[in-house]
């Protein structure tokens, strides 16, 4: 058998054309708007908590910019899971399919319910989930008993399913509502890296009855910390507000909680450079998008590799630039990835799969080959 070429100094070298050979995190926060000014504002007004009017501005903002009736903002995007999945429904012993490609964030919020994630796969060159795969596992591992899916082998109630628009890429949501429809499933959407996505001109986080967006530093926005749940369900938005901020019944002086609540509101403080952040992403994005269309032209002819795309109809944020290996050359994976971390070129893989994590090893899962194939050849 040939041996495969040696791809690796090829790409190093399309890669240094694009960024320099100086050292480049894999993604840093921009500030060139506003930050400091509306920092200063809400700093000035001591409101550095969370009241103050940059929170509600915020929320006004995301809503109009994604499309949303309502968007509220909390602490970071597992908090926004975390509640999201508690107004779905999820409780205790339920079990809830998560693609097993995903960051951590997405298993612990299930976790935090005190359910069960059961790990989905994958297509065989990407790593959104695989509708047609999955609608047959559960046609085969899961039954309709009073309204509800139920696992077979475990009796356990599969309550959600949580899509996960990886990197800005929009899942095809339309075949996987109608699947959750089918088996009687709450749809809840991880748009952690999709702001600024759309998925048939509907943007990612609102073609589900809740969606769950992510502000960490290295998002395409971000306010230190923080993510928000979006929504069109006016009890949704209601209940998703009441559980953040503690469960308190609002009065001029009196503390009365009427259920668990959780300290999961945005600070006034985080919520101030959200907003000028905000005003910028129309700019973000476009950099973002141009930056794609110079790494395709540095990269085309290293025919051994594709570079991640936005599939036909749909528009991604480009939030990370994405190289897939072919089978071929992935044995040049670990050296890909020593030759730009070694001066301080920022690539990572993606993620382990959730399923080889040891608190999640024991999970129910599907037949996950394809993630295990894929999660050694996607370098960002």
């Amino acid at each position: 058998m040939t041996k495969p070429k040696d791809i690796s100094k090829a790409i190093f070298t399309a890669i240094t054309s694009v960024v320099g050979k100086e050292k480049v995190p894999l993604h840093e926060p921009l500030f060139k708007g506003q930050e400091w000014q509306y920092l200063k504002n809400c700093l000035h007004s001591t409101y550095v908590s969370s009241v103050g009017s940059y929170v509600k501005e915020f929320e006004t903002a995301l809503a109009k910019f994604t499309g949303a009736d309502y968007a509220i903002a909390v602490s970071n995007g597992t908090s926004g899971l975390h509640i999201a999945l508690k107004i779905a429904g999820v409780t205790s012993g339920d079990e809830v399919l998560i693609p097993s490609l995903s960051f951590v964030a997405t298993a612990n919020a299930v976790s935090y319910c005190f359910a069960k994630p059961h790990f989905m796969d994958c297509y065989d060159e990407h790593p959104a989930i695989d509708p047609e795969k999955l609608d047959q596992y559960l046609h085969y591992e899961t039954e309709q008993r009073n309204g509800k899916c139920i696992n077979k082998k475990t009796q356990n109630v599969i309550r959600a399913i949580v899509p996960m628009h990886v990197f800005g890429h929009p899942v095809d949501m339309d075949h996987l509502n109608v699947i959750a429809d089918k088996y009687k499933l709450v749809v809840v959407e991880d748009a952690a890296e999709s702001l600024g996505s759309y998925y048939k001109k509907k943007h990612t986080g609102t073609l589900s009855e809740l969606g769950v967006l992510s502000f960490n530093g290295n998002k395409i926005i971000t306010t230190g910390g923080g993510g928000a749940i979006l929504t069109n369900n006016k009890t949704f938005a209601e209940r998703a507000k009441h559980l953040t901020t503690t469960a308190k019944i609002p009065h001029k002086w009196d503390y009365i909680h009427d259920e668990i609540g959780y300290n999961y509101r945005m600070p006034n403080l985080n919520a101030a450079l959200g907003c000028a952040q905000l005003k910028q992403i129309d700019f973000f994005i476009k950099s973002k998008r141009k930056l794609y269309k110079i790494y395709k032209s540095k990269l085309e002819h290293i025919k051994e590799i594709s570079l991640m795309a936005e599939t036909s109809g749909n528009r991604s944020n480009y939030w990370l630039q994405t190289i897939i290996l072919s089978e071929e050359v992935k044995d040049q994976f670990d050296k890909i990835l020593k030759l730009t971390n070694n001066v301080g070129i920022g690539t990572r893989p993606i993620w382990k799969p959730l399923h080889k994590l040891p608190p999640y090893i024991n999970c129910p899962k599907m037949d996950l080959s394809r993630v295990e194939s894929l999660s050694k050849r996607i370098i960002n």
